[in-house]
């Protein structure tokens, strides 16, 4: 049996009502510091590489010089170790702010002074790749084996191997090579969410602790990006707003040596520090620790995923959800599913789209499917699990001798006229609702009925999903 194809882009994530994230403290937002260490690292040829670097320097719009040494670029990066690196190391030691270092292995094997000033600091040193080159079209192996070399020479400049990861100029295949090796605490290859998350990687769940690219000093050396130290400030403070306004969030903030380590853009990160440190509520911690706190209070649970399961037990968990018409959730399974539909609104989504794309004479079964209300089959017990706990709910097991009579008068006027039984989501009303509804609908032509009762027919579905997915 042929799965169909699946989206693998998660467009839901969270949905639209984020967890809480319970950060120690009460805090109302983490606010966490990347220190990107790459100089060193960078494309360059006493490196080996081909040519010099062309990403992120004051040289907007660089190229890379096949087969010869950038001397203007290597001394950009060179600011960055030697003189921009410190100017950032005094600033939030200075104000006991922990951050988390993304080092390239081969900048920290360049860098010992540097590398034990962060230590001395607690700062976190998390992988940051081997070298800082594009992977993108590395083949499968080869990263692999880059990933290898990485975690081993990382571990011999700090002491101790990384727990996190973030490749930045990553490929396709490093989300899911970093998690197969197994021993990182988390990963930051996304952009994707102001939380973290896990997601189901290689058969484990792995943490994901989201990144970010616009509240980031790379923003100076981008076109159209930041050109002064305030608008760097304005937007810094205008994200912590709106995040502490919410509450419950995380702000990333990235940062480079050689670029917020410049006199003119630093003491536009001294504001912002002292500016998010001015309030209440807020933890400044390192990404390990947010990894720590939650792996903690909000561990991985097991779920089903509809998009994810097989096809027989797809229509088996979901094959009632409209009434006796297991077709639509087969159909359903056909379509292209993926995390979108892993909710009530999504799988939703996915039935509705079978069922209205049916025929006038398959969408009139499922409306015969469905039991009369308060008729035989209940009175016989032989309603579907679904049908009985609804009709309960709205007290319609109950009925006095009168209602009883009136219901049973209703429901076959109705029948008679319109060809399908009286059908409304009565999960949505008590008892004198419905049969004010009754009285009211009775009267209505088919076309009209038929319409209407096939707008509660999906509404019956979404309420049954509801009861059973996020």
């Amino acid at each position: 049996m042929t799965t169909p194809p699946r989206y693998p882009r998660d467009f839901r994530g969270y949905g639209p009502t984020p967890p809480d994230p319970q950060w120690p403290g009460d805090a109302r937002i983490a606010v966490q510091f990347v220190v990107n260490y790459e100089e060193g690292g960078e494309n360059a040829l006493i490196h080996g590489d081909e040519g010099s670097e062309a990403f992120l320097s004051e040289i907007v719009g660089a190229a890379s010089w096949p087969g010869q040494r950038h001397w203007n670029m290597e001394s950009i990066y060179d600011y960055g170790a030697r003189a921009g690196f410190w100017r950032l190391h005094r600033m939030f030691t200075a104000r006991e702010i922990p951050v988390t270092v993304y080092g390239v292995a081969t900048a920290l094997a360049r860098a010992p002074e540097q590398v034990d000033a962060m230590l001395s600091a607690d700062w976190e040193i998390a992988s940051h790749g081997l070298k800082w080159i594009e992977y993108k079209d590395f083949p499968e192996e080869l990263e692999r084996e880059y990933l290898t070399r990485t975690i081993a020479l990382h571990t011999e400049v700090t002491g101790e191997r990384p727990h996190g990861w973030y490749l930045g100029r990553c490929s396709m295949n490093t989300v899911r090579l970093v998690a197969e090796e197994g021993g990182f605490a988390y990963i930051s290859d996304t952009y994707d969410d102001d939380l973290p998350y896990w997601s189901r990687i290689a058969d484990c769940d792995q943490l994901i602790i989201p990144y970010t690219l616009d509240a980031n000093d790379m923003r100076f050396a981008t076109p159209q990006g930041f050109n002064s130290g305030d608008q760097f400030f304005a937007y810094l403070k205008d994200s912590f707003d709106c995040l502490y306004a919410e509450g419950g969030r995380m702000m990333s903030v990235g940062l480079h040596c050689r670029l917020a380590g410049r006199p003119g853009r630093a003491m536009a990160l001294q504001r912002f520090l002292d500016y998010a440190a001015g309030h209440d509520g807020v933890w400044f911690p390192r990404r390990v620790d947010i990894a720590e706190h939650w792996a903690k209070t909000h561990p991985p649970t097991a779920q089903d995923r509809p998009s994810r399961m097989e096809k027989g037990a797809f229509i088996e968990a979901y094959g009632s959800i409209f009434e006796h018409s297991p077709w639509i959730s087969e159909g359903a399974w056909a379509l292209e599913l993926g995390p979108a539909h892993d909710s009530a609104a999504g799988l939703h989504n996915a039935l509705v789209r079978v069922f209205r794309s049916a025929s006038d004479d398959k969408r009139l079964e499922v409306l015969r499917a469905h039991p009369d209300l308060a008729g035989k089959l209940a009175a016989a017990k032989r309603l579907t699990s679904e049908s009985t706990s609804e009709q309960a709910s709205a007290g319609l097991d109950a009925l006095t001798d009168a209602e009883r009579a009136r219901f049973t008068q209703l429901n076959a006027a109705y029948t008679d006229k319109h060809g399908f039984p009286f059908i409304i989501a009565v999960r949505d009303h008590d008892k004198a609702g419905i049969l004010a509804a009754f009285e009211r609908r009775v009267g209505n032509d088919r076309e009209t009925e038929f319409a209407e009762a096939c707008k509660q027919v999906e509404r019956i579905a979404r309420l049954r999903l509801e009861a059973i997915l996020p």
